[in-house]
């Protein structure tokens, strides 16, 4: 079955359906990792977004029911230049195409996506319009132009949480994993640590993994949705805070700035992607949309106080502002690409955020440390506490 792929400028894409049929709209981005697209299609992040993988052949290993970040998928259209249709992987409980029929997402192979991301790197983000119904490319394309985009759009409260919970309270989700002749099970090798320190951490639409490597730092994690006032939160007794990852404008979340505002000065904070947004928010400061967005897990980050490179992974349409942000914060960090702001750091309060992903999830680890980092950050808070 033919498929189509309509941008709102007017360019189009012709190709071969898989998955699900049917028409979808949403801002269409792209994103240059080589592996882990299941956890790109699950990652809540991509709410509201039709994404293009960059790799030409997506689908070799299948789906799993472990490799995910969410319950379900969240994008509305994916679009790949060639399907593996017979997956190679002793995990593979189905094919790629199998699990886009089942989550009901059209897909669409057989798209010159180097093409596609040169536009896109060009023209800039854009909606678009992915089908499989016989509609023509101009009435394709005048779907992309009415359709709606991502600015101003708050696509956290599709995703968060329903309500407070305690992450993984026996251990099980978060255990250290071990495969040994093609059996995976929980390594005896690396026990969990014990949970040293209570965090709530905010859903704005959060990956399991990052939930999984709070708890390997020696975190015990309560999850509140992202409408949780910060009464509520302190409530709830904790030693730190965490922010996490999610989609849409960060602009539309007044909410979430006032509720962090609160926090900030009673509680150490860790933000990471929308999170970190969010703090720039609470801060005073404000946030741009990228031209194209940083989606992928090969993005250079230095550190600008000790000139270390680490290579990251992330995804995130939107950017702090650093003209913007008052002069207690510093910018620790920066996109060795495009200049854009990575890091930062209140001052004067335990508060620090990255744009990126430390969990990686796919990507490279060189972020990993992060999580140990709030732990010191913690620690030493309670410590000075005690001595006041």
């Amino acid at each position: 079955m033919k498929a189509l792929l309509a941008l709102e400028d007017g360019r189009s894409f012709e190709g071969e359906s898989f998955g699900a049929t049917g028409t979808r709209v949403g801002e269409i981005c792209f994103n240059t990792a080589m592996t882990g697209y299941q956890e790109v299609l699950t990652d809540p992040s991509y709410r509201g977004q039709i994404v293009a993988m960059t790799y030409p052949l997506i689908g070799n290993y299948g789906t799993n029911s472990l490799d995910q970040e969410s319950r379900l998928p969240h994008v509305r259209g994916f679009v790949i230049e060639e399907l593996s249709e017979v997956p190679s992987n002793w995990r593979s409980e189905m094919s790629l195409d199998e699990y886009l029929r089942r989550w009901d997402i059209p897909g669409v192979q057989g798209v010159d996506t180097r093409a596609l991301t040169r536009h896109l790197r060009t023209r800039g983000a854009m909606k678009a319009c992915l089908t499989t119904d016989e509609i023509s490319p101009t009435e394709a394309t005048q779907r992309a132009v009415e359709g709606e985009g991502v600015i101003g759009m708050d696509y956290v409260r599709e995703v968060t949480a329903p309500a407070i919970y305690e992450w993984d309270p026996d251990d099980r989700l978060s255990q250290f994993w071990s495969v040994t002749n093609g059996n995976a099970s929980a390594s005896p090798k690396q026990p969990l640590p014990p949970a040293r320190f209570h965090i709530v951490a905010y859903d704005y639409g959060m990956k399991e993994n990052i939930l999984r490597r709070l708890r390997q730092n020696g975190f015990r994690v309560t999850v509140v949705p992202a409408t949780t006032g910060a009464d509520e939160t302190l409530a709830l007794n904790p030693d730190g805070i965490f922010l996490s990852n999610g989609p849409g404008d960060p602009a539309a979340l007044p909410y979430a700035h006032e509720a962090v505002r609160g926090l900030m000065g009673k509680k150490p904070i860790f933000g990471v992607c929308l999170g970190h947004q969010i703090l720039g928010f609470a801060f005073g400061g404000s946030t741009f949309k990228l031209k194209f967005g940083h989606r992928g897990a090969n993005q250079p980050v230095k550190d600008l106080r000790t000139g270390k490179v680490a290579i990251t992974s992330q995804n995130h349409g939107f950017a702090v502002d650093p003209a913007s942000l008052p002069s207690n914060i510093e910018v620790t960090h920066i996109n060795l690409n495009d200049g854009t702001v990575e890091g930062m750091r209140h001052k004067g309060l335990p508060i620090f955020s990255v744009q990126y992903h430390p969990e990686a999830a796919p990507g490279p680890h060189d972020a990993s440390y992060f999580f140990a980092q709030f732990a010191d950050l913690i620690d030493k808070e309670k410590q000075s506490n005690r001595a006041n």
